[in-house]
């Protein structure tokens, strides 16, 4: 920099603007840009200055909308609007060097949450539970995938820790974040039924990382080769704030829904105590409604927003921040508040952290300045293409449901790409599997959880025929090497499912056909899947009906309660009522019913509004007549509750349960990890010395 004058660049039109301009104006709306042109010295020409302002002038009164419109594209978004007028702009934009500061702490945040998220979300501490049983089911996203031997698979645990250690220590990064991602996306399409919005935003994030330089601060690659530390281009910022901006934008336009918004899908949860200070002012229903439903809805759609408008960030970042930290409280979802956290500096700049490190003085940087070029090259411009395509990719994806129309049921796809958080909560209450030996139609009936702990295949068709045809793969290996200890006499065997589950609030109802042989069931990625039943909506208008009912049955006394049931025309429900089981009742609240006990030679046609009482330890069916589907509920009081309660001469001290349990989580992580680390020793012992591994056992009948 010098003192003297230099002149002035004649003024760019809106049609010609040349890289370095744009660069320049964005760098000043992002606080720091380390962008250098080689100008020369000279005099100034006052009156050609004076020609060119007045030029500049008379276009902005030409323009008035244009630059109206780019002012408050300025204000809402913090970057020039011109910078994406064509794609050269665009890429110019993309490729001015900033500081790589900011994104190598995120860089190490985000290496140290997959640390943790390995021992727990991708179910390191059990992976002898996970991996360790040769009939154990897992639910691939394509059908060819398949684990590998339980020592084996220990070793991809092995690397994917190493590359997240060499993620955090920005140690041969490049490699650390390959080894990692290959992975963490077979774990992850290994098993959809473990699938969630935040396990595949942590694999896109660290994909994304793979093409960054985020090793250039803070990491020992930058220690050990300081010709590293250089200016980072933007777009390695652009595409991860871009993955949080939809992260948060589409999980709001979801919540933008009847189903969201009527207030169902999260209920009770106002008496966590972090809503406590709400308490004061609201009872509980208004803070589920309110509080929980829609402002949850309008802060997920427009917080990305204020984050990114410079007038608004500060105000909106303390109530970034007390979302993720009242989640981590409220939900079991892992490190996904902190790696949420850990992404809110990135919208403050790029060398704050060198502002930090230097207490207030000036920081002083450890690389030369890069001159931009005035326009972008063939590479950059295809790299910006990518990015582009990147951008539509996952724009698109949330919604390209009406394609794999297979994998829809109650809800539209997958949960995992949708970013639909939380706006689903399910109950299941009955889940049955039924075998039949089709050579003398015996009848067999399997514990639901034999092969798997998992259930979301209770809810999704695609899982449902995957879990059926590994049962089948199963009794055909125990029938060949244990003949005599199987009921069964054939492999020609038909396996039902009969799973009763409710959505949000609904009446109990039936996820799949049960007449339907999973075996040989039709299922299609791109059709829809005709034994799978739909979402019973035309009996959404008695949920409120159904609170009222079940608010008035549980105040009756501590041991009553109340389950609501619908089902399909023509379909029969078989239900045994428990011994332990008294005062039940049976009544009609929609549609026509025929009721028959096994104790009991006739049947009953019941109607809207008709009751029947029930015997205890016998066995009734229910089937649904006529054309439209029928509801109903029953109502019973437990007996073994109270007659537990009646024998305790004192009440046993409720233990107090701290608000905050930090201590107690941490030792439970502590143990887990313990545990992970353990099944890592014991794999890689085994494969070398073959030393052998301790194995938990899971009961099946």
């Amino acid at each position: 920099m010098t003192n003297s004058k230099r002149k002035q660049p004649p003024t760019p039109k809106a049609s010609d603007t040349s890289c370095t301009d744009s660069s320049e104006k964005s760098a000043a709306t992002d606080e720091v840009s380390y962008t250098t042109e080689s100008q020369q010295e000279n005099q100034p020409d006052n009156d050609k200055e004076k020609e060119e302002e007045e030029e500049r002038k008379q276009r902005e009164k030409q323009l008035p909308e244009s630059t109206q419109t780019a002012q408050l594209f300025k204000v809402c978004f913090g970057h020039e609007l011109h910078n994406f007028k064509n794609l050269n702009s665009f890429t110019c934009w993309l490729q001015r060097p900033v500081d790589g500061a900011a994104l190598g702490v995120f860089r190490m945040l985000y290496g140290a949450s997959m640390l943790i998220d390995i021992a727990e979300e991708r179910g390191g501490g059990q992976l002898d539970v996970r991996f360790g049983e040769p009939q154990h089911c897992h639910f691939p996203l394509f059908n060819g995938m398949r684990a590998l031997e339980y020592p084996l698979m220990g070793c991809v645990y092995l690397c994917m820790w190493l590359g997240a250690l060499g993620i955090m220590l920005g140690y041969r990064f490049r490699w650390s974040c390959l080894t990692f991602i290959s992975c963490y996306w077979y774990i992850f399409l290994l098993d959809k039924p473990a699938w969630n919005n935040h396990s595949y935003l942590f694999g896109l994030v660290g994909t994304l990382l793979l093409f960054t330089q985020a090793h250039s601060y803070c990491s020992l690659d930058s220690w050990l080769k300081p010709e590293l530390r250089q200016p980072v281009p933007y777009w390695n910022y652009f595409i991860i704030k871009f993955q949080f901006f939809i992260l948060y934008m589409y999980a709001g336009l979801k919540k933008f829904s009847l189903e969201w918004l009527s207030g169902y899908a999260m209920s009770s949860l106002s008496e966590h105590w972090v809503f406590a200070p709400f308490r004061q002012l609201l009872d509980g229903e208004l803070i589920d409604l309110l509080i929980i439903h829609w402002f949850t809805a309008i802060f997920d759609f427009s917080i990305a927003f204020f984050m990114t408008c410079e007038r608004t960030r500060l105000f909106a970042t303390p109530f970034m921040i007390s979302f993720h930290l009242m989640n981590s409280r409220l939900f079991v979802i892992g490190m996904f508040p902190w790696v949420c956290l850990a992404e809110v500096p990135l919208f403050f700049g790029f060398s704050w952290p060198r502002r930090i490190h230097s207490l207030g003085k000036s920081a002083k940087l450890p690389f030369s300045e890069k001159p931009v070029q005035h326009k972008a090259g063939f590479r950059a411009q295809l790299r910006s293409c990518l990015i582009l395509f990147y951008c539509a990719l996952q724009l698109f994806l949330p919604y390209s449901h009406f394609i794999t129309k297979g994998y829809n049921n109650w809800t539209n796809g997958l949960y995992g790409y949708s970013w639909d958080m939380m706006v689903h909560s399910y109950d299941t209450v009955l889940t049955s599997i039924k075998i039949v030996d089709n050579e003398n139609q015996q009848v067999h009936h399997l514990n639901p959880y034999a092969f798997t702990e998992y259930d979301r295949w209770t809810k999704f068709a695609d899982m449902a025929v995957q879990y059926a045809k590994c049962i089948e793969r199963n009794i055909h290996e125990d029938l060949a090497k244990h003949p005599q200890n199987s009921p069964l006499t054939s492999t020609n065997i038909s396996i039902y499912f009969d799973i009763w589950c409710s959505m949000n609030g609904r009446f109990q109802q039936r996820t799949f056909d049960p007449r339907m042989d999973l075996l040989r069931a039709p299922w299609s990625p791109f059709k829809s899947t005709p034994w799978s039943l739909p979402l019973l909506n035309e009996l959404n208008h008695m949920r409120p009906k159904l609170k009222t009912i079940a608010n008035e049955v549980l105040a009756w006394n501590n041991y009553s309660d109340v389950i609501f049931v619908a089902d399909f025309p023509g379909l029969t429900l078989s239900n045994f009522i428990a011994p332990a089981l008294y005062n039940c009742t049976l009544t009609i609240l929609e549609g026509n019913v025929r009721y028959k006990s096994a104790n009991d030679e006739e049947s009953y046609f019941l109607t809207a509004g008709k009751s029947i009482g029930l015997e205890s330890n016998a066995t009734h069916t229910v089937t649904t007549i006529g054309q439209k589907p029928a509801s109903y509920l029953y109502t019973y009081v437990n007996r073994t509750m109270q007659e537990e309660e009646s024998l305790l001469v004192e009440p046993i001290p409720a233990k107090e349960r701290p608000i905050l349990p930090i201590w107690r989580e941490l030792k439970q992580r502590v143990a887990n990890y313990q545990q992970f680390l353990m099944h890592l020793a014991n794999c890689v012992l085994y494969l070398v010395y073959d030393v052998p591994i301790p194995m938990s056992v899971r009961e099946r009948n």
